[in-house]
């Protein structure tokens, strides 16, 4: 294994203007392994984005083999000037900063095991689910590194360019429509043929966020008539500039969503409402494709088993929320069911089923948020700014992120010179 290295981290004070750390002149070295969750085919960083590293004073090193699954050979990553390493630990070892796509915490099945590989002062960027587990995100602080969450980017205009999550969403949307059209019985688009008329799928999407949207764009691509609901008034322009009916109902959210844009929780007798006015339009559907989920939160239940009986034989519902319990009161998470002739999908972690493009956004994403810390060469953090602040979850032992500790009820940290 490669010799520990010091931390390459250089902190900014706004106040004074110092900075610290690392003095050597060894270059930052930016280490990808290959992802360990069962199944998972993306990879953290693809070869066309590492010349743009490599100019800002980076090294990067990648497990052999890490993005073979997605469409980039080892070769791939050496033309572009990365050097590959033999296995996992040979990258934890030497990399100053490690870039994955499923962190430990998102990984909950083989994280762990990265756990005594991290060392202190070592830089983790990837996707953590914060808000999932307490103990996980404790047990990231207590390893000593400095973790980011990728999925707490905010969604400002200066940060768009980083936002992975929307990215993921993007390929999570289409890939529904896709899986909802080969498994239904009926053909997409209206066709004029020598039997008559068939007339176009019915593809209603309840949640119009970026999953939403882009469900709402495949289905029309291929044909469909598309509709959709979001409790959010400001949905309605987005769902119509796709060519979507907007489905309006009788009823009002409280605070229907938070300062970042995302719906928030509401209480379930405005659920049972919900479900009652929604359920001619679930009935009158060929598709139901649902993407409401709250974050940090189980997913509220907008189909019942009731609804489901409704529906004609042969629908089919694709539950995005299905990771956080499902949209459907039927959902079975990570599986497909047939109840009363409706099919309901329960897949999860849909983007690693287009793994090419996936991770080329992702990379894209992560590099562009590495290259906003980069000065010089160096990682250099300043804790005022905003996309820093929102986005790094652990540092020096602690958990640092203020929404993270709200959200677990953990006391305040204290604040320097109180």
């Amino acid at each position: 294994m490669a010799a520990l290295r010091a931390s390459p981290i250089a902190w900014i004070e706004t106040t004074n203007d110092w900075s610290g750390g690392r003095k050597d002149e060894d270059r930052v070295i930016v280490g990808v392994p290959k992802e360990s969750y069962p199944g998972e085919r993306r990879v953290a960083i693809v070869p066309a984005v590492i010349p743009n590293l490599v100019k800002a004073g980076l090294e990067v090193i990648v497990e052999a083999g890490a993005g073979e699954q997605a469409g980039y050979p080892d070769e791939m990553y050496v033309d572009k000037g990365a050097k590959i390493v033999p296995d996992r630990a040979a990258v934890f070892g030497s990399a100053d900063i490690v870039m994955q796509v499923l962190c430990y915490g998102s990984n909950d099945v083989t994280g762990k095991a990265d756990l005594p590989l991290m060392r202190r002062g070592q830089t983790l960027i990837g996707f953590l689910r914060p808000l999932g587990s307490a103990e996980i995100v404790q047990e990231i602080a207590q390893a000593g590194v400095t973790a980011f969450s990728v999925e707490l980017m905010p969604r400002t205009t200066r940060a768009q360019s980083m936002d992975a999550l929307s990215s993921m969403a993007t390929c999570c949307g289409y890939k529904a429509v896709l899986l909802a059209a080969e498994t239904s019985p009926r053909i997409f688009p209206m066709m004029t043929t020598a039997a008559g008329t068939i007339t176009p799928a019915r593809v209603f999407v309840i949640g119009a966020g970026v999953a939403g949207l882009q469900a709402i764009s495949t289905a029309r691509r291929l044909g469909a008539v598309a509709s959709a609901y979001d409790m959010r008034p400001a949905a309605k322009e987005q769902v119509q500039s796709l060519g979507g009916r907007f489905v309006e109902l009788p009823i009002e959210a409280q605070n229907a969503q938070d300062t970042r844009g995302y719906g928030t929780a509401q209480d379930e007798t405005f659920y049972a409402r919900q479900r009652e006015l929604l359920t001619r339009v679930v009935a009158e559907s060929d598709v139901v494709i649902t993407a409401a989920v709250i974050p940090g939160k189980k997913s509220p239940v907008l189909i019942t088993a009731g609804m489901v009986k409704g529906m004609a034989p042969g629908s089919v519902i694709v539950d995005l929320a299905a990771e956080r319990g499902g949209n459907c009161e039927l959902t079975r998470t990570g599986e497909t069911v047939k109840v009363d002739g409706v099919t309901i999908i329960g897949a999860i972690n849909l983007a690693t089923s287009v793994p090419y493009h996936a991770s080329q956004m992702y990379a894209r994403n992560v590099s562009t948020f590495l290259l906003y810390m980069v000065k010089e060469g160096k990682l250099q953090l300043n804790p005022q700014d905003e996309i820093i602040r929102e986005t790094m979850i652990t540092n020096g032992g602690e958990v640092v992120n203020a929404r993270v500790r709200e959200f677990f009820k953990m006391p305040a940290l204290a604040t320097a010179g109180s």
